[in-house]
């Protein structure tokens, strides 16, 4: 059966065929460095990397480029508002870069707990300014760029003479003009939709580069596109990310590369959906925004418990990546549950060894139905929900093959065989999932507790050995310590 992927670009589903025989090039824009990593993103990320495993899975050979952005990033999409990198930097009286390598490391340190597989390329903005000065120069000699006293605007208008702008959210530049603020002469752009390439720098502004243009640093969209470009050419196979990126984020992309090279980048756009809580969406400003340690320590004021990251993993993949997640401590105990259910079948299964009987060929096409399915799902746009519904049928099988109500040799070697391998494969390798580390909510707790206070005072008294040697020795047992902002610690289990 052929892979069918849903194309945002084009607003269907589409049969796969890479661009080059064998290799995929696949881009998913990556975290910005300032923040803890939210929800929203490790969605994203599972997402992607469930369906990178899949495609190593048919046999290809993927190059997963995953950004990391660390430039001067601006409050709006619109280059308005205070650097936020700037301005944490001086609040915790850190030089930018501090703030940078703080937050991948606790980027990675949750990647690495939800199980998910690094990136084949990891490149940094702060690592490709001049890929970001010479696409921009590129631009601006195709004619569709313009300089006012160091900045560099993408100049949209003119751009949608030619092109369709909106393609990508299909949505028309009308429309879209009608959406944004008039410029009432406050503004140095020409046009209310123009974006900055590359921005100056202020004397103040604690990252800026120089350029051809004077010290500045580069706009948000343009380092996706550099970087993309670097690394998978000017047409690739794949590129994703959240769906709040389409509207803004890739839409300029794709009229960077169209402005520069003359071709959009990807040949498929792909898009996660948002989460909701309790059917709200998820915000910040309505408190109802889980960051992943809140989630494995219970902490959260709306969370009844802990969960662990594989609870959170599966759950996630419970759903299409399509379509919104919601969260809610019933849906997150109820996956609890169904993971152990599918995790303590899938180990009695590993245990079972084939005896020959007589075979019953209505169960045989039972099973066979459910473990072809596997493919079968994952190739109609990656559908982890359908798959994993087909496990459940085949848990009470394995449960009855178990007790002994069914005969394992009801069904022959191969299909038995075959169960066997596609459970393992599409569990640990396809979907990431692995045994849960168990941590005993009572008197380990208490241990844990107890040298989470030997490591306060160690710290307090300097003794940063001591300190290191307590999370270090947790960590090799599978126990994670994480430093909270007011000075408390919490912990999790891989």
């Amino acid at each position: 059966m052929s892979l069918e992927i849903y194309n945002t670009l084009t607003r269907k589903k589409e049969i796969f065929k890479p661009l080059e025989e064998g290799y995929v090039g696949m881009y998913v824009c990556g975290p910005t460095v300032y923040s803890d990593v939210h929800l929203g993103n490790c969605r994203t990320f599972i997402s992607f990397d469930v369906i990178y495993r899949y495609l190593r899975h048919l046999g290809y050979k993927v190059r997963y480029v995953r950004n990391i952005t660390d430039a001067g990033h601006l409050e709006g999409d619109r280059d308005e508002g205070d650097d936020k990198f700037s301005k944490k930097a001086r609040l915790e009286q850190l030089e930018p870069m501090e703030i940078v390598q703080r937050y991948t490391l606790g980027f990675h340190d949750v990647m690495h707990l939800f199980n998910t597989l690094p990136p084949t390329i990891e490149p940094t903005a702060t690592g490709h300014i001049s890929e970001q000065i010479s696409m921009t120069q590129e631009i601006l000699a195709n004619g569709y760029a313009y300089e006012v006293d160091g900045t560099i605007y993408f100049d949209v208008e003119k751009y949608s003479k030619e092109k369709s702008y909106g393609i990508l959210t299909n949505r028309k530049l009308e429309d879209l003009l009608e959406g944004t603020r008039d410029l009432g002469g406050q503004d140095e752009k020409r046009g209310r939709l123009d974006f900055a390439l590359w921005i100056k720098a202020k004397p103040e502004h604690l990252m800026q580069w120089p350029s051809p243009w004077g010290m500045g640093f580069p706009g948000w969209h343009i380092e996706c596109s550099a970087m993309s470009n670097k690394y998978l050419g000017k047409r690739f196979d794949l590129h994703g990310g959240g769906m709040d990126l389409a509207a803004t984020h890739h839409t300029n992309e794709i009229a960077q590369n169209e402005a520069c090279f003359k071709e959009s980048p990807a040949q498929i756009w792909m898009h996660t959906n948002m989460l909701t809580v309790n059917g709200t969406r998820m915000s910040k400003s309505l408190g109802n925004g889980f960051l992943p340690h809140e989630l494995f320590t219970g902490s959260h004021p709306l969370l009844d418990k802990a969960y662990s990251p594989m609870t959170v993993r599966f759950f996630m993949l419970q759903t299409h990546y399509r379509s919104t997640l919601d969260f809610s401590n019933e849906a997150l105990q109820a996956s609890e549950k169904g993971l152990k259910r599918l995790w303590d079948a899938f180990e009695t299964l590993q245990k079972l060894t084939h005896t020959s009987s007589e075979v019953d060929a209505e169960l045989e096409e039972k099973v066979l139905k459910f473990v072809n399915g596997f493919d079968e799902s994952m190739n109609d746009d990656f559908n982890t929900a359908k798959v994993l519904a087909n496990m459940f049928e085949l848990v009470p099988i394995i449960n009855s093959f178990k007790d002994g109500l069914i005969q394992i040799g009801a069904i022959t070697a191969e299909t038995f065989k075959l169960f066997k391998n596609n459970m393992t494969v599409y569990l640990t390798d396809v979907f990431g999932l692995k045994a849960d580390a168990k941590v005993n909510n009572g008197k380990l707790s208490n241990v844990l507790d107890l040298l989470i206070e030997m490591r306060k005072e160690a710290k307090a008294k300097k003794d940063f050995a001591t300190s290191d040697k307590i999370r270090n020795q947790l960590k090799e047992i599978g126990i994670l310590l994480k430093d909270e902002k007011n000075g408390e610690m919490s912990w999790g289990v891989e």
